[in-house]
């Protein structure tokens, strides 16, 4: 196995360390690699005001989900956790015990690569891992690389080294960065969803105020509360219920931020969903109280409500867009079906759903209530009560 180690401050992680890491995995053929965002860095301080560590934490883990590669991408917090300063040695090290067999490649951009000799330990360094190096600027050349290769291998003959300029990469600093983005300019940089969690900590003297956002900064703070291969279906469910609302006269808008939101619990576990319904003051049936794919609807609109300030025709949407319930709104009625029935829903039957859902949206429902009832009931999952009340309310 051909593992990356990827470590930085990543203060904030941006589009430049994404396309760089992508290509690298690329080009030596890895088959997994490890984000590992630094502690206390050995070589310079983190700057005045910078995130928490498990905030950059979290804006890694964001950053990693958007190369695409699933789980063969994952965050360590190996130097997070541990006290005091951070060397590579002791983090390859780790990584040796833990992958015993492994080939460890250690990615590192130009600067750091052109001072490895200096670094704690390099003779540890380069017996546990080969130096994967990139250029990510067009003043990273080849003479600058050929220089420290010929010099590391002079001192260190065994090390493997591989080297390499990234054309069309985003040339941005973190510091750089960290200016632009208390400017309140910089987001097109990063990833929507780091982006979508800078605004919503409030990270580096960027001012959002969350219950009053526009949709261009409602979308990323959405996408930042969602695992990476949700994301399509939110914005899918976005994009239909905005077709749906045109269609039947609902508020637009209404339906675009109770579709943006509507799953931002979702990956929450049943500790942490039942732990929301305490804090919200939600009460929870026998049935609700075990079925964790349940209580999103219920702990997601509270979130809404709460955090982002939405009405409560939102609200309701929100809530109701799993079980649906009798006498349910427009919107409930769009929304329900929007997440029903998005592009990316592929299923026995869907395209007939779909085409009714634009012939008469109650027609549309009824189907769809009657399909989720059927599957439910062959696979022997227990149905809740609201979507049978539905069903029978639209058959009279």
């Amino acid at each position: 196995m051909k593992i990356g180690v990827y470590g930085g401050t990543f203060n904030p992680p941006h589009l430049g360390h994404i396309t760089a890491a992508r290509a690298v995995f690329d080009l030596l053929g890895l088959d997994k690699l490890i984000w590992v965002p630094a502690g206390l860095p050995p070589h310079k301080d983190l700057p005045a005001g910078s995130p928490t560590a498990d905030q950059r934490l979290e804006m890694t883990r964001l950053a990693a989900e958007q190369m695409g590669l699933g789980d063969r991408a994952e965050v360590a917090d190996l130097e997070i956790r541990r006290e005091g300063r951070s060397y590579t040695s002791q983090t390859l090290a780790q990584l040796h015990d833990r992958y015993p067999g492994a080939q460890l490649w250690l990615l590192m951009g130009t600067d750091m690569f052109l001072t490895l000799h200096t670094w704690h330990a390099p003779e540890e360094i380069f017996s546990l891992a080969g130096i994967a190096a990139f250029g990510r600027t067009e003043e990273d050349t080849e003479e600058l690389f050929a220089v420290q290769r010929a010099h590391l291998y002079h001192v260190y003959p065994d090390a493997r080294l591989f080297t390499l300029t990234i054309p069309g990469v985003v040339e941005i600093s973190s510091t750089e960065l960290r200016e632009r983005l208390a400017r309140g300019e910089g987001g097109s940089l990063l990833a929507p969803a780091v982006y979508g969690y800078i605004l919503r900590e409030g990270l580096y003297g960027v001012r959002a105020d969350l219950r009053h956002l526009p949709m261009r900064q409602l979308r990323p703070v959405a996408l930042s509360y969602l695992k990476h291969k949700r994301i399509p279906h939110v914005l899918g469910t976005e994009q239909e219920a905005i077709r749906l609302a045109e269609r039947y006269g609902a508020d637009v808008d209404e339906a675009r931020v109770a579709a943006l939101l509507h799953d931002c619990t979702k990956k929450l576990d049943m500790e942490q969903q039942l732990a929301l319904c305490r804090r919200y003051g939600i009460g929870l049936d026998e049935l609700e109280s075990k079925a964790l794919k349940l209580l999103h609807a219920k702990t997601g609109a509270a979130i809404a409500r709460d955090v982002f300030g939405v009405d409560e025709a939102v609200y309701s949407a929100i809530w109701w867009h799993t079980t649906g319930h009798a006498g349910m709104t427009l919107l409930e009625k769009i929304i329900y079906l929007a997440d029903y029935i998005e592009p990316s829903r592929d299923f026995p039957g869907v395209d007939k759903l779909r085409e009714v859902c634009y012939k008469d949206l109650d027609e549309g429902l009824l189907l769809g209530l009657e399909m989720t009832i059927g599957e439910m009931t062959e696979m022997g999952v227990p149905v809740h009560h609201a979507t049978i009340e539905a069903r029978d309310a639209l058959k009279g």
